[in-house]
């Protein structure tokens, strides 16, 4: 056999020896960075959120039961669930529910229904702020729940009483802040909308009004607020049913872990109608970039 012939056995041998193999201080690539999952970066960030409200929670269900607080008056949270299960299994809450949300969104409808235009129409138009605003600065400084009893005593204990408590109340952040969204639009606006021929008409559809959309739907999120807050004080005065009358009445009758469900479920009705209106004021203020 040839010498040729011997060394292209071995050239293409499948024989692998230990001087073929790499060695340890070749540089390789660094391995490819690892993408977290978006789903992982969304579970973090409502950790994040929520860890205040886990604390808060895990120390209601603590305290009563080491005794740094008197389990009577503040049951642990466990006891409250289970008298907040009880009432919904039983029909009761959904009834005391259905009837505070019938009384809160009727006035607030009807809030957001008339202050909004008599607020655009003050904030734009000088003779009706001139006429209006001393009785304005008379009415915003007096409290809901002090013309309480005055309502009572016009328009007697029925709905009527409750709906329009809650529309006066609702009235006054929406109003406030839908003037004050119109008279803050910044004037080189308005001067740069003139100057390409706009008309009033146009310059308000335009300009005026949807720069003044962000704090219009602030005080439509305070009026929300508001419609679920003053609603039970005027659910304690002659209601048969409400969560105003559900707390009422099962602090007189010393259910109080019934009373804490009640006041649990103001707070996520409260919270999911803030939710809502927040999900709302980004849909209509989508021409806003950031």
């Amino acid at each position: 056999m040839s010498e040729q012939t011997v060394l292209k056995k071995d050239e293409y041998s499948g024989d692998v020896h230990w001087y073929d193999l790499p060695d340890d201080d070749v540089e390789t690539e660094p391995p490819a960075p690892v993408i977290r999952p978006r789903r992982w970066r969304l579970l973090r960030k409502v950790a994040g959120r929520s860890a205040a409200v886990v604390v808060l929670l895990a120390l209601w269900e603590t305290l009563p039961r080491i005794g740094l607080l008197d389990p009577v008056f503040v049951p642990p949270l466990s006891e409250n669930l289970r008298a907040w299960w009880e009432l919904l299994a039983t029909g009761r809450l959904g009834e005391h529910v259905a009837a505070s949300l019938a009384r809160s969104l009727a006035g607030f409808l009807l809030a957001v229904a008339l202050a909004i235009p008599l607020g655009l129409a003050i904030g734009w138009y000088r003779p009706v702020a001139e006429f209006l605003s001393p009785v304005l600065e008379i009415f915003r400084n007096t409290s809901a729940v002090a013309l309480l009893p005055v309502f009572t005593l016009i328009l007697g204990i029925g709905e009527t009483t409750k709906v329009t408590f809650v529309l006066y109340a609702c009235s006054w952040p929406i109003l406030l802040n839908t003037i004050s969204g119109v008279k803050t639009v910044e004037p080189l606006l308005i001067k740069s909308a003139r100057s390409l021929g706009l008309g009033p008409v146009r310059l308000f559809q335009k300009v005026i009004l949807p720069a003044a959309v962000p704090t219009i739907f602030t005080g439509v999120r305070l009026a929300g607020t508001y419609s679920i807050l003053v609603l039970l004080f005027a659910e304690m005065v002659g209601a048969k049913a409400g969560l105003g009358y559900l707390i009422q009445a099962s602090q007189s009758n010393f259910r109080i872990t019934d009373m804490y469900a009640g006041i649990v479920t103001i707070s996520v009705v409260g919270l999911l109608f803030n939710l809502l209106l927040v999900t709302l004021e980004r849909r209509f203020s989508t021409w806003r970039t950031s």
